[in-house]
């Protein structure tokens, strides 16, 4: 017994000398994945070799013909839709109900509409992250693509689109405390965008040279500027409205660097559905359903606005 107890006395003796843990310096917040530089397929908006707004004119009516895209989709029971989930706003998930919502998704609700009677239970959306808006359509994996979509000349090579349903323009995201007020004043600073985007290739032919920082998401950006990876994000005004209505420190600045034209996105071989949509947005145009989705979603955050003319070839 005593032996036993010597022994115990023995293990329970002086621990020895504390051990510092690492320096908190030291210490660094984990980057989304995928995080890259710049990207030579990003948009291609300097590409002037078409008019990017002249749509396909739209079809006659509403009504569904036989033996078309939307007969099939009707079949089918359901409109399957490329979104985004992660731009408040726009295309986003709601964290109580789990529902997605914002103005994006009410497009698509309204095609649903037109082609159903009604979009409840209509509907399937494949959240997709903007790099693969193309590949998407061409694989017939959606119907439709309606994620704060610029239409470009680049992009209409691969894609159709629809007639422009709304207008955003390009702006600075940043800490309320940074001093930098336009893209112009991030020379050699880290500025984020999402793979394959207008706005990375407006970052990265920027005479102030900014270094481009490319994500799969625009929530990545957001969390990496949050996190002090990134000096500022710089995308369309309608996403970074998203962001500063999450993050009160952060705010948008700037006059807008371009115009992007935001169009709906079906595959180069369904020409139908391009005319059906088109005469969808003819209809919300004039009813007032884009009027009170924008009134709901965006005005509050960025001015009144009217719905913008349609082009049409």
């Amino acid at each position: 017994m005593l032996a036993f107890v010597a022994l115990l006395a023995a293990s329970c003796g002086s621990p020895g000398k504390p051990v510092d843990p690492a320096p908190v310096g030291n210490a660094g917040w984990p980057q989304p994945a995928h995080v890259g530089g710049p990207d030579a397929t990003a948009g291609g908006s300097s590409d002037t070799s078409c008019n990017p707004l002249a749509s396909l004119a739209p079809a006659a009516s509403t009504a569904v013909p036989d033996s078309s895209t939307m007969s099939d989709i009707k079949k089918r029971g359901k409109l399957i839709a490329g979104v985004d989930q992660t731009t408040y706003l726009f295309g986003f998930r709601n964290p109580t109900s789990g529902n997605l919502e914002g103005f994006d998704i009410d497009m698509v609700y309204a095609i649903a509409k037109a082609i159903f009677g009604s979009a409840d239970g209509h509907v399937q959306f494949r959240a997709i992250p903007s790099s693969q808006r193309e590949e998407v359509l061409k694989k017939h994996q959606v119907d439709v693509v309606v994620r704060t979509y610029s239409i470009t000349c680049s992009r209409k090579k691969d894609v159709e689109f629809s007639s422009v349903y709304y207008v955003a323009g390009q702006k600075i995201l940043v800490p309320k405390e940074s001093k930098a007020q336009k893209l112009s004043d991030l020379s050699g600073k880290l500025v984020c965008a999402t793979k394959k985007s207008t706005s990375l290739a407006k970052i990265a032919t920027d005479a102030a040279k900014p270094v481009p920082v490319s994500v799969d998401n625009w929530s990545d950006c957001l969390v990496m500027l949050q996190q002090g990876q990134v000096d500022a994000v710089s995308t369309d005004d309608t996403i970074l409205a998203g962001m500063a209505a999450q993050d009160s420190t952060l705010e948008v600045r700037g006059e807008p660097l371009t115009q992007e034209n935001y169009g709906i996105g079906v595959s180069k071989d369904r020409q139908d559905l391009v005319r059906y949509v088109n005469a969808v947005l003819d209809q919300i145009r004039g009813n007032g359903v884009w009027q009170d989705s924008y009134r709901r979603w965006v005005e509050a955050r960025l001015g009144p606005a009217s719905p913008p003319s349609p082009q049409y070839q």
